[in-house]
């Protein structure tokens, strides 16, 4: 199986690695292939674009490589708009962060999503990701949720999908919204419980030693009832 993080500046750092983390150890249990993609192959920065963020003067972010962009895979689809066997993205994983604010930044991501959305299997997003998808206007019609601090600003976004706040993570069809940050790691496992079974995903987190409740259906989130 083919999975794909989507990267661009200012992207959370632990929407992107709780999810890796999790695909890191699935790697050691069945084969599965990973692309890190963004606009271009620079290294992608979690520091935000916001200069309001910066006002301490610390110097604390990650940089991540990409390993192709997103035009490698519109590129290479066929005539007729389905992918060729090379380009296929079985899982495309969208995280949030404060770069999903900048629409320089944000908008190659959404165009890539718009475009890329008919040939996925999956598509999973984290935190205010969620928004990305609804820009895309892929979430039309369906329920989701987001990150509770940023859910005014996200929501907004397009009235036209069904919000759904008490909820650590939702599915409908095949599409997966997670709730803030740390919610990815949720809903990773959650998809690995579905794919792969309820045995291997429980000790994936055994390993990772996170605590998670592999009966848990994703409907109660502790941070829904936060002002």
């Amino acid at each position: 199986m083919h999975y794909a993080m989507v990267l661009y500046p200012g992207f959370e750092a632990l929407d992107v690695f709780g999810p890796l983390e999790i695909l890191n150890v699935l790697s050691e249990q069945t084969y599965l292939r990973l692309s890190l993609l963004s606009s271009s192959i620079a290294p992608v920065s979690t520091r935000s674009p916001d200069p309001a963020a910066h006002r301490t003067g610390s110097t604390c972010s990650q940089d991540i490589v990409p390993t192709g962009t997103f035009d490698d895979f519109l590129d290479s689809m066929g005539a007729d708009g389905s992918p060729e066997s090379k380009s296929t993205i079985d899982v495309l994983l969208i995280p949030g962060g404060a770069g999903t604010r900048f629409p320089d930044t944000i908008n190659p991501v959404i165009e890539f999503v718009e475009k890329i959305f008919p040939s996925v299997k999956h598509i999973i997003s984290i935190c205010n990701g969620a928004g990305v998808l609804a820009r895309a206007g892929i979430l039309d019609g369906r329920r989701a949720t987001t990150n509770k601090l940023l859910w005014e600003l996200t929501t907004a976004l397009r009235k036209e999908v069904h919000w759904v706040r008490e909820a650590r993570w939702i599915v409908d069809g095949n599409i997966w919204t997670a709730s803030g940050v740390s919610a990815g790691i949720d809903v990773t496992l959650a998809f690995v419980r579905q794919v792969y079974g309820k045995d291997l995903s429980g000790s994936i987190a055994r390993e990772i030693e996170y605590a998670w409740d592999t009966e848990d259906d994703g409907t109660k989130d502790p941070f829904a009832s936060q002002p």
